[in-house]
């Protein structure tokens, strides 16, 4: 038998088939900047700005991590693009931008149009949700990279600034308000020792009363944009910081948003941590430090504000369940 590229483990046809079910799908988050349809060797963004004074662009790129090991656990593929795109809108917020575009990596060893389909349409829900364009992307099919029915997935996104409305740290002050906004759960920080905690000793569909379903419905939960919530509020400047609590927990992420010369008085008791972060800890005797270095123990998006607003603000954010979990001093 004579060798191909596709029984050597690459089909051609797989990734063709993908392009024509996801064509319309991603062309539906495209507006009048966007300059080229799928299926070319660059995107084009009109980049005329002419609203913005001095137009800032900032960029993060992110992927899912172990999280991605639950979902193909589960055979659950359609929350996780939503995880990226969400991940990566909240970093560029915290420094007060707005989302322009985003660019997606999906690789695996063998191509399952059916999964990928899947992954695509939550990258293409979320960037609806934060008006951003899903503007190009890469499918990559590698044999005996990845183990069967496994698959990785990362992102680029490119947002806006006006210049003097960048969220510096410098601005945040001795006595502002620290105020917390609810995480969904684990977002996409920790599955690691998620997964070696809760694991040996349960299955991925037990339900539990207090998790209100499934395990995999907890640990698949759908990591949180806070981007409408959020920018309509950052005009005033009453907000200083912003900070997204991803890996490395509240204090570590929210020191790379404050002077060095301050530091955080929390509360850690001014919440309640989701059962999920109480679970791991318990059946992993996982030592405090360990869970507060790890996960964002129900916090995701952290607001420094003036503490003579923060009423306001607290109000302003009453939908999203707002609460004081500490204030700034100084070192």
């Amino acid at each position: 038998m004579s060798l191909t590229y596709k029984n050597a483990g690459v089909d051609i046809d797989s990734g063709e088939e993908l392009v024509r079910r996801i064509a319309g799908k991603v062309k539906s988050t495209h507006g009048p900047r966007v300059l080229t349809g799928i299926g070319g060797f660059g995107a084009l963004f009109d980049a005329s700005f002419t609203d913005y004074r001095e137009p800032v662009l900032v960029s993060s790129v992110d992927g899912v991590g172990t999280k991605l090991k639950i979902a193909a656990m589960a055979n659950r593929h359609d929350t996780v693009g939503q995880d990226l795109v969400n991940h990566c809108v909240n970093d560029i917020l915290t420094a007060g931008a707005r989302p322009l575009f985003f660019m997606d990596y999906f690789a695996t060893g063998k191509l399952d149009p059916d999964v990928a389909e899947q992954v695509i349409s939550g990258f293409v829900t979320a960037c609806a949700e934060n008006s951003c364009a899903l503007i190009g992307g890469e499918t990559a099919e590698m044999p005996g990279m990845y183990a069967p029915s496994e698959y990785d997935i990362a992102g680029t996104i490119v947002g806006l600034v006006e210049k003097e409305r960048i969220l510096r740290r410098e601005t945040v002050r001795e006595g502002d308000v620290v105020i917390g906004l609810p995480s969904t759960g684990l977002h996409t920080n920790g599955y690691s020792l998620a997964r070696a905690a809760l694991l040996p000793h349960f299955s991925l569909d037990a339900y539990f009363e207090d998790l209100q379903g499934t395990l995999a419905d907890a640990l698949l939960a759908v990591h949180r944009s806070y981007y409408n919530a959020l920018f309509p509020l950052l005009q005033d400047g009453n907000i200083h910081a912003l900070s997204h609590v991803t890996g490395g927990g509240i204090v570590g992420n929210t020191a790379r948003v404050m002077p060095e010369s301050m530091s955080l008085n929390i509360d850690w008791d001014s919440w309640e941590r989701p059962r999920i972060f109480s679970m791991m800890q318990e059946l992993g005797k996982v030592p405090e430090e360990d869970m507060r270095r790890t996960f964002n123990l129900g916090v995701g998006m952290i607001c420094i504000v003036d503490a003579g607003k923060a009423d306001d603000i607290l109000d302003a954010l009453e939908a999203e369940h707002p609460f004081i979990m500490g204030n700034v001093v100084a070192r």
